[in-house]
C-alpha cells in the first residue's frame, strides 16, 4: 500500500510499504477514506518530539471502512462499518479507561518499558507517533491496522460526508476538552492563543459552552478572519500588545480562562525577545520547547483563573514564572486528549447542526501529494490552514 513515511527531519515521503494485517484477535483493518495532517505532525516534520525512527507511517487523524475483523472484535465491529479511529488507543478495560482518562489507557502502549523512563509512568499508545508511544504505524495510508478496535474505533452513520465527522478523531474532542476544562461560565472571558486548527475548535467550544465573550490571539490574517467568523474578538500580535488588549477588554482583570492552542513552536519575533532567547536554546540542544505562550498566559490570567494546555509539549522548557503561577492561584489542566469520553456529545452536536466541522478545511489533496503538502502547512502557504488527504 502507499503511506507517508518518516525519513528523518522535514523529510517525508509516499512510499510503498507492506498492507497491514491482523496481529491480535481484537484488530481490526480499516480502509482509509480521508485522513488529515495535524498540528502536532510538524513537530515530527520537525524532529522537535524524540524517538522517531526511519520508516515509520505518519497520521493520527483518520477515518474509514472496517474490512477484516479479528475473532474478539466482532462482537463490536463487523466488515463494512464506517468509523472515525480516535488517535488514542485504547483498551477500554484498564482502571484509568473505566475512569474515562482514555489517554492514559494503562494497557495499549507497547514501549512502556521506554515510556516509564521518560515520563515516569507510560501513557496510552498513539497512532503515528512518537515511540514512546508505541511506535504504531499511523493513518496517512491507505489502510491501517487498529489495535484494540472493540475500543478504539468511533462509529458514525452513512449519510454524513467523511469531511463533517473525521476530526471526531483529534481536533474537535481536542479543542472541546480544552474548553471544558476550564470550567466556563456564563460570566468568563475565554482567551485562547493560536488559531489554527485546535485553536478554531475550541473558540466554537467555548462559544457553545455559553463564555461571556472569546479572544482569539495569532497574527495570520486568514486565521483571525476564521476565528472572527466563529464569535471570537481577535488580537493581531503583530500589531498590538497582547496583554495591554486583554486588559482592555476584561475592564483590567484579566481573563479568567486561557487556552494554548499552540505548544511548544511558539512563534518566533524580536519583538518577544523571549523567543529568540528560546531558540537560541533550542538550537544548542538546551531547550527543546519554546514556552512563551505558557509565561504570557500565567502572567496576564486572572487571579484564581484557569489555564488549559492542549497545545503539545515535548520535553524541557525553562524560564516559568512559578511565583506568578503559584501566587496568583492559578490552576493549571493539560493532556493528550480523552478522545472517547466526549464523541458520542460531539457527534450529536454535529447531527443537530451546531457545528460542522469542516469548516477548516482549506485544502483536500491526493496521499501522493502530501509530502509537499507538509511544506505548505508548515509554511502557511496559499492560506493553509486544515490538510485533508485522500489515498
Amino acid at each position: 500500500m502507499r503511506a507517508l513515511v518518516w525519513h528523518g527531519k522535514e523529510d517525508i515521503r509516499c512510499d510503498t510499504v507492506t498492507d497491514p494485517e491482523i496481529e491480535q484477535p481484537r484488530d481490526a483493518i480499516v480502509k482509509v477514506t480521508s485522513c488529515a495532517i495535524c498540528g502536532s505532525d510538524l513537530h515530527l516534520f520537525h524532529n522537535f518530539i524524540p524517538a522517531m525512527l526511519p520508516g515509520d507511517v505518519m497520521g493520527h487523524e483518520m477515518m474509514g471502512e472496517v474490512v477484516e475483523v479479528g475473532s474478539e472484535a466482532r462482537g463490536k465491529l463487523k466488515k463494512g462499518d464506517r468509523v472515525v479511529v480516535p488517535f488514542t488507543i485504547i483498551c477500554g478495560e484498564c482502571d484509568q479507561c473505566k475512569r474515562g482518562n482514555f489517554s492514559v489507557c494503562q494497557t495499549t502502549n507497547r514501549k512502556k518499558d521506554l515510556a516509564d523512563k521518560v515520563f515516569g509512568h507510560a501513557t496510552a499508545g498513539l497512532f503515528g507517533y512518537t515511540h514512546l508511544t508505541g511506535g504504531y504505524p499511523g493513518g496517512q495510508a491507505e489502510y491501517l491496522r487498529v489495535p484494540f478496535a472493540d475500543a478504539t474505533h468511533i462509529k458514525v452513520p452513512d449519510g454524513i460526508p467523511d469531511e463533517k465527522v473525521l476530526f471526531l478523531g483529534d481536533i474537535f474532542p481536542t479543542g472541546w476538552q480544552a474548553a471544558v476544562q476550564c470550567d466556563i461560565q456564563p460570566t468568563d472571558t475565554v482567551a485562547i492563543w493560536g488559531c489554527g486548527p485546535v485553536g478554531q475548535m475550541a473558540i466554537r467550544s467555548a462559544v457553545l459552552l455559553s463564555a461571556k465573550q472569546v479572544i482569539a490571539i495569532d497574527h495570520l490574517p486568514e486565521r483571525l478572519e476564521m476565528a472572527e467568523a466563529g464569535g471570537a474578538i481577535t488580537i493581531n500580535f503583530d500589531e498590538e500588545s497582547v496583554v495591554e488588549r486583554l486588559n482592555e477588554l476584561t475592564g483590567g482583570e484579566g481573563p479568567e480562562k486561557c487556552i494554548d492552542a499552540v505548544g511548544m513552536e511558539a512563534h518566533v519575533s524580536p519583538s518577544m525577545p523571549d523567543t529568540v532567547y528560546d531558540r537560541a536554546k533550542q538550537m544548542l540542544g538546551a531547550e527543546s520547547d519554546r514556552p512563551h505562550i505558557l509565561r504570557e498566559m500565567i502572567y496576564v490570567c486572572r487571579p484564581a483563573g484557569v489555564i488549559s494546555i492542549p497545545g503539545v509539549y515535548g520535553g524541557l522548557v525553562d524560564k516559568i514564572p512559578m511565583g506568578q503561577l503559584m501566587n496568583k492561584g492559578l490552576t493549571i489542566r493539560t493532556g493528550q486528549t480523552h478522545v472517547n469520553r466526549w464523541t458520542d456529545d460531539l457527534l450529536r452536536r454535529i447531527e443537530e447542526g451546531q457545528i460542522d466541522p469542516s469548516f477548516v478545511i482549506t485544502h483536500t489533496v491526493s496521499l501522493e501529494d502530501g509530502p509537499e503538502m507538509y511544506k505548505v502547512f508548515r509554511d502557511k502557504q496559499d492560506s493553509c490552514i486544515k490538510v485533508v488527504l485522500k489515498p
